[in-house]
């Protein structure tokens, strides 16, 4: 195991927990961090963020290093690409949401027009990373060490945590700014 046993739980931290957090921040049902103001929610979002991308790029750095250790090639299942994709779309979108952090740097763009995108693009990023971690949950190292129930209920963990951003994300930007055109 050795190297390897960290991919796994350093990507479930970045794509399970961090990265579900730093979205459902800012829901008024589901976070915490509800009674907080604006400004200590976009903090705490971008903590989140950056903590996830941290274990997202150290989990990707950790299996390529174990992978050139054992003379393995890289990216060759759907699982790997899938990945690969997932941590540099996070990357992409942590810079993105810089410009929401610094609008100056956005002269163009509408903050408010930005937050959308970045809010859809986030999305779609979560439901990537989501979708590597079924695929890995799928992978023969997985399911030699999880099986039966216990498989199912981990599978249906990142597809439920999906369906709660998804909603919260809708409810948020999504549905709202349609009805006020």
């Amino acid at each position: 195991a050795g190297l390897f046993s960290w991919h796994p739980l350093l990507m479930a931290l970045a794509f399970s927990l961090l990265l579900t957090e730093a979205l459902l921040v800012f829901s008024p049902e589901a976070s915490p961090l509800r009674a907080l103001s604006r400004k200590a929610k976009v903090r705490a979002h971008w903590a989140l963020q950056l903590l996830a991308l941290l274990c997202a790029l150290l989990g990707l750095g950790l299996v390529a290093y174990n992978k050139h250790l054992h003379g393995k090639g890289h990216f060759r299942t759907w699982h790997g690409r899938t990945g690969l994709l997932a941590v540099l779309y996070a990357g992409g979108q942590s810079l993105g949401g810089l410009l929401l952090l610094y609008p100056k740097l956005a002269r163009s763009w509408p903050p408010g027009k930005l937050r959308l995108y970045h809010a859809t693009a986030g999305l779609v990023g979560y439901l990537l990373g989501c979708a590597s971690l079924v695929l890995g949950m799928c992978s023969l190292w997985f399911t030699a060490a999880v099986s039966g129930a216990a498989w199912y209920l981990a599978v249906l963990c990142p597809l439920l945590t999906s369906l709660v951003v998804m909603n919260q994300v809708s409810n948020a930007y999504l549905y709202r700014k349609r009805s006020q055109h």
